[in-house]
């Protein structure tokens, strides 16, 4: 009994990825927020994964740039449907200070397909488990 009751939990628990893009790092910190017992985002189930082959949910933080796009592409098609984006923070929902910079290559939803936005800078951990419960 029990172990059928673990297995269903499984199944009904998504596993979160966060993929840090660069940037001044703020958003990354609210993230590594939203797993401590203060918050406690595990109690909806979401456990972080070490690697994209057993996430459900990616949660990018910073700028996309030239130079993690193809590790952002590459992550995203290793990750087994069905798969969410969040995009977490206002640099990956619009380049926000980076904007400008010569390696700026577009918002995230320019790259990979976002389901949900989060933005911020940084934003709150209670944002980023409200954005999760809307999956």
């Amino acid at each position: 009994m029990l172990k059928t009751l673990r297995s269903f939990a499984r199944r009904k628990s998504p596993w979160i990825m966060h993929l840090p893009c660069g940037g001044c790092n703020g958003c990354d910190i609210e993230v590594v927020a939203a797993l401590t017992p203060k918050f406690d985002v595990e109690r909806f189930g979401v456990l972080q994964k070490g690697t994209p082959r057993h996430a459900d949910i990616l949660i990018v933080t910073g700028v996309v740039t030239a130079q993690v796009l193809d590790r952002l592409k590459r992550t995203y098609d290793l990750t087994p449907n069905p798969k969410y984006i969040v995009a977490f923070g206002s640099c990956a929902v619009d380049g926000d200070i980076f904007r400008e910079g010569y390696g700026f290559t577009g918002p995230l939803d320019k790259v990979l397909p976002v389901d949900i936005y989060v933005p911020g800078c940084p934003p709150r951990p209670e944002s980023l488990i409200d954005g999760l419960n809307k999956l």
